[in-house]
């Protein structure tokens, strides 16, 4: 089929979706990255959209296994978001991994596509993952210097004080909610400068969770509520990195192939 304009979405579980849960749809997410392809193909008959983004992949992994793929599909439009996973590991080296990331965005751009990346989220209203602050701020200034270099559009995700919000995280506060994944489209679209999709009443009410109680009840409801998130998502978290295993063992690409998707209907 011939597409008028290719957007091919690379990354990991930001980019997958995880968080908007569809179970009619690959992996059974939807996502950011969905949403955005859903408007940008709604006048748009030739329009045409692969999601290679697989949860758990690091940044290497990401530029060995998708960056090629991507620039086989002859793509208009990429996004591109990968160091997250890296990030959080207990040794990194940001700068030799940026090297490579800038191989391989020198290597997007040379198609002549817009190329939109992400710098990362100022997680400093969390308790566990605001540790990281100081090495998200050296990545997000080496993704500044890469897009400038390549001149590639930035969402400047570290700015978007709405995601201080427990509302826009999922219950396992890594990963954005329903609500956060729709407003992350309208941020994308607004940088790309497209039509805002309407966000459904649903999406916005979909997500959060109990983070805080000024009584007795309310304590104990919190208490609660994080001994059940260790539980069920911490505490695996942490055993797949000491495995050396990943969330994304077994997956394939939601879209390994341009194809045309649309938005549920209402």
């Amino acid at each position: 089929m011939d597409f008028s304009s290719r957007y091919v979405a690379l990354g990991d579980s930001f980019t997958e979706g995880v968080g908007d849960p569809d179970p009619t749809r690959p992996n059974g997410v939807r996502g950011w990255a969905d949403r955005v392809a859903e408007q940008l193909g709604r006048n748009d008959s030739g329009f045409g959209y692969a999601n290679l983004a697989i949860r758990g992949r690091k940044l290497r992994q990401i530029m060995a296994e998708q960056v090629a793929a991507a620039v086989a599909l002859q793509p208009t439009l990429v996004t591109l978001y990968a160091g997250a996973n890296d990030i959080f590991r207990p040794k990194v080296d940001i700068d030799s991994l940026m090297e490579d990331y800038d191989a391989g965005l020198a290597a997007l751009a040379a198609t002549g596509a817009t190329v939109l990346l992400f710098t990362g989220f100022d997680a400093r209203s969390s308790k566990v993952f605001g540790t990281m602050r100081g090495r998200t701020a050296i990545y997000n200034e080496l993704v500044r210097e890469i897009a400038d270099r390549h001149g590639a559009q930035l969402v400047d995700y570290w700015r978007f004080s709405e995601y201080h919000d427990w509302r826009m995280w999922d219950q396992d506060r890594m990963h954005m909610s329903t609500a956060g994944h729709a407003n992350m489209a309208n941020r994308v679209l607004d940088v790309l400068g497209q039509e805002q999709a309407e966000v459904a009443e649903s999406d916005v009410a979909a997500g959060g969770h109990l983070t805080g109680g000024s009584t007795a009840v309310g304590r104990l409801a919190v208490a609660r509520n994080n001994a059940r998130w260790a539980r069920e998502h911490a505490v695996p978290w942490v055993v797949r990195r000491i495995k050396g295993t990943s969330s994304g063992d077994g997956l394939s690409p939601r879209y390994p192939q341009l194809t045309r998707i649309t938005a549920p209907e209402r």
